[in-house]
């Protein structure tokens, strides 16, 4: 059955404390004040092991108050939706859905549902929907495309601040990752006082390949699991849909450098974007002066940004928030039994903690 009473640590909770700069109140992205995370999980019977997850960047109209954001493709074998429209005008227009692979139409679908039906919204007839997805397959019929458009309006609905779910739950129900049960994990940082006191938030969708190294310990190599092992080619473990969400007033141009550190805080894990891992990015800042109004009669809009000379530490926030989110994506991820019987374990771990304190 699923775990709804998950009692298994985050790595913190462990003595694991990547990095060094100093996680927010709740270390997850809804740290980044306004940012909302929703999860519904699809259950069902013996084959049926998925869900969707949400990010709502802010509590107004995202439509009509979009936010600046930036997309990064680290390996495009995925079928993310939306991003082409992102990258060209370097804004978000709706919330973002993370689900599997064969309901990205439909999430894409209930996003735009959810945004012309919004007061408001009457005059609405162009909507760019960001949808991600990884493939969660192996514990999951996913033929049967079970997430529905009302799962889609739930996840919305129960969207909220504060601790986020996470590990075998929304989006993250039938995931692997590093060959254990993968999930949803996040985490944050937060800037000293003396370089702006900002904020940034990570949440990811585990479910890739690689060998395992936590906090520079190769966990995967002491536990025997990792990618080649005795040179036997194993079946790859695809994708991983990253969000990175900032109060720091940042320019779209600056937010597709944050989106490319990204990728730097999934290869501190172990993982290295392997020919079938979808490894996408999305990055959007929520200062309201920076905030794009869907429609003004003003031909030019202000903006206060952040210099390049001054985006080095938000560089290092987002490769620590990232590398720490796929951390808690693994340890709070539960067993899952699902498709065909097939089993995936959940991380060790007291070995694990063993093995860092071995090599720490």
């Amino acid at each position: 059955m699923h775990d709804k009473n998950n009692d298994r640590p985050r790595c913190r909770n462990v003595g694991i404390t990547p990095g060094i700069l100093q996680p927010g109140k709740w270390n997850a992205i809804t740290d980044v004040q306004g940012v909302r995370v929703g999860s519904v999980t699809v259950w069902k019977n013996d084959d049926v092991r998925t869900g969707v997850t949400v990010v709502i960047p802010h509590e107004g109209n995202v439509f009509r108050e979009k936010v600046p954001a930036g997309v990064y493709v680290g390996n495009g074998f995925g079928k993310a939706m939306g991003f082409l429209q992102v990258d060209e005008l370097g804004n978000l227009e709706t919330p973002i859905a993370l689900t599997n692979t064969l309901n990205v139409g439909l999430a894409a679908d209930a996003l735009i549902s959810s945004v012309i039906e919004q007061r408001g919204n009457e005059d609405v007839f162009s909507v760019n929907a960001v949808v991600g997805e990884t493939n969660d397959g192996f514990l999951n019929d996913i033929r049967k495309r079970s997430v529905t458009q009302v799962h889609v309006f739930d996840a919305l609905k129960k969207a909220s601040s504060g601790p986020v779910e996470e590990g075998s739950v929304g989006a993250g129900t039938g995931t692997r990752c590093f060959g254990f049960k993968g999930g949803i994990g996040t985490a944050s940082r937060v800037l000293p006082e003396s370089r702006g006191g900002y904020t940034v938030g990570a949440l990811v969708q585990a479910n890739f390949g690689g060998v395992l190294t936590i906090d520079g310990v190769p966990v995967g190599q002491e536990l025997g699991q990792y990618y080649m092992k005795n040179d036997v080619e194993p079946q790859e473990e695809g994708s991983c849909m990253i969000i990175v969400a900032t109060d720091a007033p940042v320019s779209p141009r600056n937010l597709k450098r944050m989106a490319k550190r990204a990728m730097f805080g999934l290869v501190r894990t172990g993982g290295f974007a392997s020919n079938g891992s979808g490894d996408f990015v999305v990055t959007f800042s929520t200062a309201k002066e920076n905030r794009i109004p869907h429609a003004s009669k003003d031909p030019t809009q202000k903006s206060t940004l952040t210099r390049n000379d001054q985006m080095s530490p938000l560089f290092l926030a987002t490769v620590e928030a990232v590398e720490e989110a796929i951390y808690n994506a693994l340890f709070r991820a539960t067993t899952v039994c699902g498709f065909k019987g097939r089993c995936v374990e959940a991380l060790p771990i007291e070995r694990v903690k063993e093995i860092y304190r071995k090599y720490r």
